[in-house]
Formats: C-alpha cells, sequence, structure tokens
C-alpha cells in the first residue's frame, strides 16, 4: 500500500472538488486549478475529506497511487494557502527591479536582462530577494528555477542567483606560488 497514497485530505471550509472522469477541478480562495485524473485510481470525496483508492494491484496503479493524492494535496494547499519561493541575488553591481510582473535585471552582462512572468505568477523584490508566488506549485517552481538559470551561482565567489536556502559549495581559487 502506497504510504502516501492512502492519506486521506483534509478539506478546508471554502474548498470545493469536482471529480469528472478526466480532470478534478479544485476551487477554493484564491482560485481554481484542474488536476488530471489518472486512470488506474478513484478519487472519493466525502464531506470533508477526500480519499484516492487504487483500481488494481498492477504496478501503474501504485505508482499513479501516490502520484494522484500528492497533485490533489498540491491543488488543495495552493487554493488555501498559496506557494512561494525566494531567490537571492548575489554580486558586485547587480541590480534588480520588478514592475508590472516583470523584472528587470543587472546581472553582469552587456545588456538588462528582462524577465516576464506567465499568467497566475507573481513576482515581487526587496532590494536583492526575488519573491515568486502563485496557486500552482509546479509552475511556481518553474519560474523560479528559470530566473536562477539567468545566472546560476558560482563556486568561487558565489556570484549568480541562488534560492535562498541552497547551499553554494565554494572552492578554493588557484593556489599561488
Amino acid at each position: 500500500m502506497s504510504r502516501i497514497g492512502k492519506l486521506p485530505i483534509e478539506l478546508p471550509s471554502g474548498v470545493t472538488i469536482t471529480v469528472d472522469s478526466d480532470a478534478i477541478t479544485v476551487k477554493g480562495a484564491k482560485g481554481e486549478l484542474a488536476v488530471p485524473h489518472l486512470s488506474d485510481v478513484t478519487v472519493v470525496v466525502d464531506g470533508a475529506v477526500a480519499t484516492v483508492t487504487r483500481n488494481n494491484e498492477e504496478r501503474v496503479a501504485r505508482a499513479q497511487h501516490g502520484l494522484q493524492r500528492s497533485l490533489l494535496f498540491n491543488a488543495v494547499k495552493g487554493v488555501t494557502e498559496g506557494f512561494e519561493k525566494k531567490l537571492e541575488v548575489n554580486g558586485v553591481g547587480f541590480r534588480v527591479a520588478a514592475s508590472n510582473n516583470e523584472l528587470t535585471m543587472s546581472l553582469g552582462f552587456s545588456h538588462e536582462v528582462k524577465y516576464k512572468a506567465p499568467e497566475g505568477v507573481t513576482i515581487t523584490n526587496d532590494k536583492m530577494t526575488i519573491a515568486v508566488s502563485g496557486i500552482d506549485k509546479q509552475q511556481v517552481g518553474q519560474v523560479a528555477a528559470d530566473i536562477r538559470s539567468l545566472k546560476k551561482p558560482e563556486p568561487y565567489k558565489g556570484k549568480g542567483i541562488k534560492y535562498v536556502d541552497e547551499v553554494i559549495l565554494r572552492k578554493a581559487g588557484k593556489a599561488g606560488k
């Protein structure tokens, strides 16, 4: 039995789940998300609790059991609380400015780098910290990864864009004679 899949999902007040044959719709205070309904599992909503059960004991069904529960749990958490990732910009002369969901950065290139956030994701900044927030966990993580890939942190001086909780292993420079 899947340890993740067998856990029930508590539905906070104000959250409704609609189960269709191909998609599961989760509505809450922050918005609405659609989760694909996987073929070998069944989702049952009973009052304020949603449970995921698998239809058979095949390998694919066992794999989809935990996946379906995780996708549904993240959708419920997204429409109630939302998700946020924070990035930190380190480097002399590096600058960040956010306006109208567009990020303008000076990252040591000969030109400014602009990044426009997709629909449903909000980008804000406070000095050298960038906050990416939204209701879709996958989309928030992808936008944060895209911003980080513009100037990955390097191991010698630590310059670049990194996650706030990320640890950059530093290397020693050249050994002088």
